[in-house]
């Protein structure tokens, strides 16, 4: 009974941590951002600082690990699609947006996850069963509420007097701030479609070589090291790398340690375990958690586009998990029927003396 819990609701309580420690993750961000800080600095000093602390556990408790080179090369495209592309992209769009809007973003996540799974067979889709219709119908849903969230702002849901009090001290055209979210909501929507591949790249590298600790510190040790090209390359500026201030240090060590270090093993066991859509499926609390964190420390506004988009995003993504959850329960029976008639047909085949007995009876 105890171990039928563990193996149901671990995932569960794992997910709900790390969903948590991202909100925070998020917000820090966001703080060190609006400071000016480069994105290509913090995602460089972000992954070191995990792969500097995942390191020494790796080598404790999974020294038996053997790698080959198609192992390597997996985890530097899953370093690239997962951390060095999809962070720099969401960090960029989380400079023209909210924190609150860049996590309503990352709800598409299971659902770009399911679209890409499509073409490389990974999912099955058939328009006869429920469980098929429902996955289309969240999919159409949930693209709806992006497209919704990238076109349309709208009104400030909080105190939206003082905010054109503002508009009007400050003479910013509305026409700017428009697009500045689009473009914003642009980068995240692609963040978003690189972090979805992550998961199913993710899940080829759980089967391949199964130890957390050691995927998750090469992992982010290539993408370290790509983060430093990458800026090399764009920023030529030795300042940027100076960190300024106590916050930035703070964001930078908590942010490396567990939202890169912690997270990601968290993040990899529970695909292991339940797969990548599941794994994916708890995004919405990333939004929630960080709308109360936004209003409570950085003291943003929260928009109606965002809010309706938000609400048909989660509702088209659990859309889709339901009809996965009814699928998935449609193959086990499927399954355990299967193997019901495998069993009675060898039986039959393996005692053809008692079976001619008892037809002479």
């Amino acid at each position: 009974m105890l171990l039928h819990f563990n193996e149901m609701w671990k995932p569960v309580l794992v997910m709900i941590i790390v969903n948590l420690a991202m909100a925070f993750v998020n917000v820090f961000m966001k703080k060190v951002i609006n400071e000016g800080m480069d994105h290509l600095t913090i995602l460089t000093y972000r992954q070191a600082i995990s792969a500097i602390f995942l390191a020494p556990i790796a080598f404790f408790y999974e020294r038996e690990s053997k790698m080959n080179g198609h192992i390597i090369c997996l985890l530097f495209l899953s370093a690239l699609v997962g951390v060095t592309l999809s962070q720099y992209l969401f960090l960029v769009g989380l400079e023209y947006t909210s924190a609150t809007l860049s996590c309503a973003f990352l709800n598409t996540v299971p659902v770009f996850t399911f679209i890409i799974a499509l073409p490389l067979g990974m999912e099955k889709v058939s328009m006869k069963s429920n469980s098929a219709r429902a996955k289309v119908l969240g999919t159409l849903v949930c693209i709806s509420g992006t497209l919704l969230l990238i076109l349309y702002k709208g009104m400030p849901l909080i105190n939206p007097q003082s905010h054109h009090i503002e508009d009007k001290a400050t003479a910013t055209p509305s026409a700017s701030n428009l697009k500045k979210w689009i473009i914003g909501s642009m980068f995240l929507t692609a963040a978003c479609l690189f972090w979805s591949s992550w998961f199913l790249i993710q899940d080829r590298v759980g089967k391949k070589y199964p130890y957390q600790y050691s995927s998750t510190a090469i992992l982010s040790l290539f993408a370290s090291i790509q983060c430093a090209i990458l800026h090399l390359i764009i920023q030529r500026n030795n300042a940027k790398w100076i960190l300024k201030g106590k916050l930035q240090i703070m964001a930078i060590v908590y942010s490396g340690l567990v939202g890169s270090g912690l997270c990601y093993v968290a993040m990899s066991w529970c695909v292991k375990q339940r797969g990548p859509v599941f794994t994916a499926a708890f995004t919405p609390l990333i939004q929630m958690f960080v709308t109360v964190l936004d209003l409570c420390i950085l003291q943003e506004q929260i928009y109606l586009g965002s809010f309706v988009g938000s609400i048909l995003v989660i509702s088209g993504m659990y859309i889709l998990l339901w009809g996965k959850s009814k699928e998935r329960k449609q193959n086990a029976l499927k399954d355990t029927e299967e193997n019901q008639k495998d069993e009675e047909w060898h039986n039959s085949t393996a005692n053809p003396t008692t079976n001619k007995l008892e037809t002479s009876e």
